[in-house]
């Protein structure tokens, strides 16, 4: 069993945990994800690594409340325990030999982009973060990042946070302003994803995305998160999550996943009623 140590509310619909698991915290590394389950009855859900701690044996999850299990999920409190927490699993995203970076992360997806952008500071990387929430009742991690940022673009549809507009605008200020990546790494909606990578290819940046399709095993068994990049049939979890952005197939990508809304939205429905009539 696996404890849950700590909680905390991001925004009224994210939110943070840390869960004791040492066996994962000794292996993670930034860009890799757990699979858990709540209880013995539950579904596996896929969870992108926000954080670890070696010493402590900890490992930081984040999640939007969207479906059955994260429902579950949020009325856990410190003290309870999942039954499974199983990882790390899938590719590292690999920073190695990296001089400068653009990181750009979209709503919850900064979750992702934060462990990210903190190992490039670490490792003594240039990090300019973009990072974009519909407005400011949103936000997440802003002090995490100004922290790894050399500097930090804030976003907001509404203007509410930071400047009006989409990370795209951000980074191709930033571009055309004289800044050479060697490299940008974007993380969020599939939609926001395809059109960080359409900006950068006319200007060709290499930029690596990181895709979150439905997993089930996490082991390329089931085959629910398949992809096609350049042409070829990938699995999202040992492929994966990273790959080169200007050859995955995001049409196909957000018609696959839309196959589930309807499905997702019926059982956060059921599961909602469980919790105001127990």
């Amino acid at each position: 069993m696996y404890k849950i140590l700590e909680k905390r509310e991001l925004n009224p619909t994210v939110a943070l945990m840390v869960i004791e698991a040492p066996a994962v915290a000794r292996k993670a590394e930034p860009g890799q994800f757990i699979i858990l389950r709540t209880d013995e009855d539950g579904e596996r859900i896929p969870l992108t690594i926000a954080d670890f701690d070696r010493e402590k044996g900890t490992v930081t999850i984040i999640f939007q409340i969207v479906g059955s299990t994260t429902e579950k999920l949020g009325h856990l409190n410190v003290g309870d325990e999942l039954v499974d927490f199983a990882g790390p699993l899938g590719n590292p995203t690999e920073t190695e030999g990296l001089r400068k970076v653009a990181v750009v992360g979209g709503g919850v997806g900064c979750a992702i982009a934060y462990p990210i952008a903190k190992k490039l500071h670490e490792q003594g990387s240039i990090v300019h973060s973009v990072v974009g929430f519909r407005n400011k009742d949103l936000v997440i991690l802003e002090k995490d990042f100004e922290v790894c940022s050399d500097v930090m673009k804030k976003m907001s549809d509404d203007g509410s946070w930071g400047e009006k507009g989409l990370v795209t605008n951000a980074l191709e200020e930033l571009i055309k302003s004289g800044e050479e990546y060697d490299e940008v790494i974007t993380i969020g909606p599939v939609i926001m994803m395809k059109f960080v990578s359409e900006l950068t290819r006319k200007y060709g940046i290499k930029t690596i995305v990181s895709m979150n399709p439905v997993m089930i095993d996490g082991t390329g068994m089931c085959g629910g998160c398949r992809l096609t990049v350049g042409g070829e049939t990938k699995f999202a979890c040992v492929d994966g999550p990273d790959f080169d952005g200007h050859l995955v197939d995001f049409d196909e990508a957000m018609v696959r996943s839309a196959m589930y809304k309807p499905f997702e939205r019926a059982k956060h429905e059921e599961t909602c009623k469980l919790f105001r009539n127990a």
